[in-house]
């Protein structure tokens, strides 16, 4: 693999050609909209995009990206707040996730790593979380490759914090809140697939180790597959999902879906996943396969 770093912007790492994500570490994100790092666009191995950015309908969407609606009184997600009885409401809680240091990028033949040091603080910038992040990639074969994310978050805000979701503050069915991708406009009407089968928005807040996305390209006529896995080791394994492909394609298992998790001062919470980017529609055996490379980058 390769990696060409953009100065204090953003890191490309790329195979064969072919560059499979772009992480932007620093980005120029309006304040509203929460800015922190996010991964587009993201590729398969065959060169088809497998990410969408900043879309109208939700502009706070970036790819893949670390997201995170309710944590105390702050809003990491981006857009507006959900209050009970007066739904989405635009409130000076927009916080940010800023690039502190980077510490390590390196890349051989077959593998990639990028980590670095992250601040979290208010809308007003008082300090709220202190992150370490991890992303690794790595190639398995000519149609497939995986990628992992570690997150370390030690509350440096000086109160305990509630992290949660628009469930947890009364909205029926919209636990979102976690690593979230957004996929691109013509995976909207794919299939959903969990380790119980498939189906499409009916499988929004089960509970599974993994979930998948097989969708399909418009011009190239190709297929690809997302598959996300959550470590066994993760709070709440397994999480509910919140997953679409009705209105729009999207993939996030979700740690406070429907129950807050409270972390107190100086304390640290963890996460581990894998996300596996294949080329074509593998059917259902087939996708429960790439689940298991799933874990096994885990």
């Amino acid at each position: 693999m390769n990696v060409d770093h953009a100065l204090d912007r953003s890191v490309t790492v790329s195979s064969g050609g072919v560059g499979l994500f772009t992480y932007v570490y620093r980005p120029d994100t309006p304040r509203l909209e929460s800015p922190k790092p996010y991964l587009h666009p993201i590729r398969t191995l065959a060169g088809d995009v497998v990410s969408l950015f900043r879309p109208h309908d939700h502009v706070w969407h970036k790819g893949i990206a670390w997201s995170l609606p309710h944590v105390g009184e702050h809003n990491f997600w981006g857009g507006p707040t959900y209050v009970h009885g007066r739904f989405y409401v635009q409130l000076d809680n927009n916080g940010s996730a800023e690039h502190r240091e980077m510490t390590d990028l390196s890349a051989t033949n077959g593998d990639a790593t990028v980590a670095h040091r992250l601040d979290w603080a208010s809308q007003a910038g008082d300090p709220v979380i202190a992150e370490t992040r991890t992303l690794h990639a790595s190639l398995v074969d000519e149609q497939t490759w995986t990628l992992t994310v570690h997150t370390s978050m030690r509350n440096v805000s000086g109160e305990t914090l509630s992290f949660g979701s628009p469930t947890t503050k009364g909205r029926e069915n919209a636990g979102y809140g976690g690593l979230f991708w957004r996929g691109p406009r013509d995976f909207t009407g794919g299939t959903l697939q969990s380790p119980d089968g498939t189906g499409g928005d009916d499988l929004r807040g089960t509970r599974a180790e993994w979930f998948a996305f097989r969708g399909r390209h418009d011009g190239t006529d190709r297929a690809s597959t997302i598959v996300m896995v959550d470590a066994r080791d993760n709070p709440r394994h397994p999480p509910q999902w919140f997953a679409r492909t009705e209105e729009f394609a999207c993939l996030n298992p979700a740690p406070f879906f429907s129950e807050e998790l409270e972390l107190a001062d100086g304390d640290t919470l963890a996460f581990r996943y894998a996300v596996v980017i294949a080329t074509g529609d593998r059917g259902d055996e087939g996708t429960a396969a790439l689940a298991g490379l799933g874990r096994a980058a885990l």
